[in-house]
């Protein structure tokens, strides 16, 4: 019996040592996929859009639109010994499991950097995150991958308070929609926008030269930023891309600080050249141009999207002739949305400007059209908007790069334009290339008061570059031309390189380009009635046109008071002319047909007579309207007087 009763109790002891040894499997099972499922959730949550902090690929999802620097810690990564920053970089201490693939303790070989070389972030790791009681969720109606092939992402109307509020700063620190940015991934995909033509890779060199691409930015919006380089890497061969050159305008935001060093530690490719005073965008793109090793330079600026295939059309160009400067087609980004618009080469612009020396887009010339047989080969440009561009990095010193006299921004577009054509070069738009750029309506950046910049650079490129027909620019400012510094040295360049004339530029390159001193008359329109002292006032430009034209006490400085009567029978100012439809006299694309746009000016009795109406040109009792009136040459209020007019001219 006692037998017996021993053998059950083992039996008991067994069954109870086995019934534990399952609840504790169970139990483990369970705390382990708890823990899973929370490390999910928590990492869903500090990295959600995660390719739009850096890590993760297209795909990625929705993230904190408010807290993005806090929640993207940067991957410490990077060489031993050598940093890639310069003016106030710092040395990189990491754990190997924390590089990627493409960065290595030197233990990769080169065919697996290439393997990865645009897929890098696809393999970073992400550090957990700390502090995720900032996030604010994204509205629960977006879609998956928002900003995906370019697509815009729009808000809803209604938002919650603190949602409206990061909406709101984020517009007022960057003139575009921040919040939106962080919502869309840094490796977002985006459509191929060029012609069949272009994609022919017969159309290009194999043997390409290699660029150094210089990026300036002054506090920057992180993903903005971000999003701009990574179009670069993810979409230019390799083998094509010297060094990201990131030149910093003494950004004072912190993420552009140490976030921003040990984000882009791991990308050999990426150096980042502290300027160490506040130096604006030209000396900027000279910093950085110093520090180019690449034998073609490309310019970008710091909110742009580079399109697939973007590169090769524009290097092929400089290794055909090493003086030709090309430029991309610049696609416009909207700045609310985000949405990348794009046409094919049909619809490709070239440069030009007008007499305030402000650029200006226009229509390939016809004359230009014959010279080709696709639409989508390179054409000539007169100017450049001078944001995005190549050059040959010899070339570009041989024209002195860009004058150090000129502060901040503003006219060194025109400059380059100018001294590539009279100094031996050319300058093309390549409708193959294309970059996508965030056009914005303000600039968000403070200088000092009181120094009118572009008009000290304007003022400063005319007489250089413009011989007898700075006159013209200076008309338009009254001739307040100000203190523009010492040019003599900015002469010698032109002398030494035995430039053409400005003449030579305007006859040859830009023919289509009205000349003030081809007008009858060119100055102010003042009215003789009510006291004589309200002129014809208006702003011009395409945003202005098809608004009524208005008058203002006359100020003899130019600017909305400056018109040119041409022979032809044109009121205008630059490509805009008055235009009279039988309601207001607005301002309206000049057409060169006479109609709605032909007046004449009757001398003797100082009138203005509109053609196609037979009406006079006349001002309100008010002072503040333009009337058209039946003629009545004993009327003060139709009478005007034409600054500089001279009938030998018609």
């Amino acid at each position: 019996m006692a037998f017996i009763w021993r053998r059950r109790s083992t039996t008991i002891v067994k069954l109870v040592a086995f019934l534990l040894a399952i609840w504790f499997c169970i139990a483990f099972l369970v705390y382990t996929d708890d823990t899973r499922r929370r490390a999910v959730q928590e990492g869903g949550a500090s990295s959600g859009g995660g390719s739009a902090l850096g890590g993760g690929g297209p795909a990625g999802g929705l993230g904190d639109p408010i807290a993005l620097a806090l929640r993207n810690e940067p991957i410490a990564a990077g060489d031993d010994s050598v940093s890639n920053v310069v003016g106030g970089g710092r040395k990189q201490q990491v754990d190997e499991a924390d590089i990627p693939p493409t960065v290595g303790k030197h233990k990769i070989e080169k065919a697996e950097d290439k393997k990865h070389w645009k897929k890098a972030h696809e393999q970073q790791k992400q550090k957990p995150q700390e502090d995720l009681k900032k996030v604010i969720d994204p509205p629960s109606d977006f879609e998956e991958n928002p900003g995906e092939m370019g697509k815009p992402v729009r808000l809803p109307k209604e938002m919650p308070e603190e949602m409206k509020k990061a909406v709101d700063d984020g517009w007022t620190k960057n003139a575009f929609n921040q919040y939106v940015s962080d919502l869309i991934s840094v490796h977002r995909n985006l459509p191929d926008p060029r012609d069949s033509w272009c994609k022919d890779d017969a159309q290009y060199l194999t043997n390409l030269p290699k660029t150094d691409v210089i990026i300036c930015f002054h506090n920057e919006a992180w993903t903005v930023l971000l999003r701009t380089v990574h179009s670069v890497l993810d979409r230019s061969p390799e083998h094509l891309i010297g060094k990201i050159i990131l030149v910093d305008d003494y950004s004072d935001m912190p993420h552009l600080k140490k976030q921003l060093e040990d984000y882009f530690a791991a990308y050999s490719k990426v150096q980042i050249i502290r300027g160490q005073k506040r130096e604006g965008l030209i000396r900027a793109r000279i910093l950085g141009a110093n520090h180019a090793k690449s034998p073609v330079l490309t310019y970008l600026d710091s909110h742009c999207e580079c399109t697939e295939g973007w590169l090769e059309p524009l290097l092929d160009r400089i290794a055909r002739n090493s003086t030709t400067v090309v430029c991309p087609v610049i696609d416009v980004i909207s700045d609310d949305t985000l949405e990348y618009h794009y046409r094919d080469s049909s619809g490709v612009n070239v440069g030009g400007f007008d007499w305030n020396l402000q650029f200006s887009w226009h229509a390939v010339p016809e004359r230009e059209k014959k010279r080709h047989t696709s639409s989508a080969e390179p054409v000539y440009s007169p100017t450049m908007a001078g944001g995005l561009f190549s050059i040959d990095r010899e070339f570009f010193d041989r024209l002195g790069t860009y004058d150090s006299g000129f502060d901040i921004w503003g006219g060194e577009n025109l400059e380059l334009s100018f001294k590539t054509w009279m100094c031996g070069g050319t300058l093309e738009i390549v409708p193959c290339s294309h970059v996508g750029h965030i056009f914005r309506k303000r600039s968000p950046y403070k200088w000092r008061s009181g120094v009118n910049v572009l008009r000290k650079n304007s003022v400063r490129l005319a007489e250089v570059w413009m011989d007898e027909y700075s006159q013209y620019y200076y008309h338009r400012i009254g001739n307040d031309k100000g203190d523009w510094g010492d040019v003599s040295d900015r002469k010698k360049l032109r002398d030494d390189l035995k430039c053409k004339s400005f003449k030579w530029y305007l006859d040859t390159i830009y023919p289509e380009l009205f000349i003030p001193g081809d007008s009858v008359a060119h100055g102010e329109i003042r009215n003789l009635g009510y006291g004589g002292r309200t002129c014809l006032d208006a702003p011009a430009g395409k945003k202005h046109q098809k608004k009524a034209v208005g008058t203002y006490p006359c100020h003899r400085q130019g600017g909305n008071q400056y018109w040119m009567l041409s022979k032809t029978g044109e009121i205008r100012r630059d490509d805009s002319c008055l235009d009279y439809a039988g309601k207001d006299v607005t301002l309206y694309s000049c057409h060169g047909s006479k109609g709605n746009q032909f007046w004449t000016y009757r001398e003797n009795t100082k009138q203005l007579d509109h053609g196609t109406s037979g009406k006079c040109l006349a001002i309100s009792e008010s002072k503040d309207k333009l009337l058209m009136e039946e003629c009545n040459p004993d009327l003060p209020r139709q009478q005007w007087s034409l600054e500089n007019y001279d009938s030998s001219k018609l």
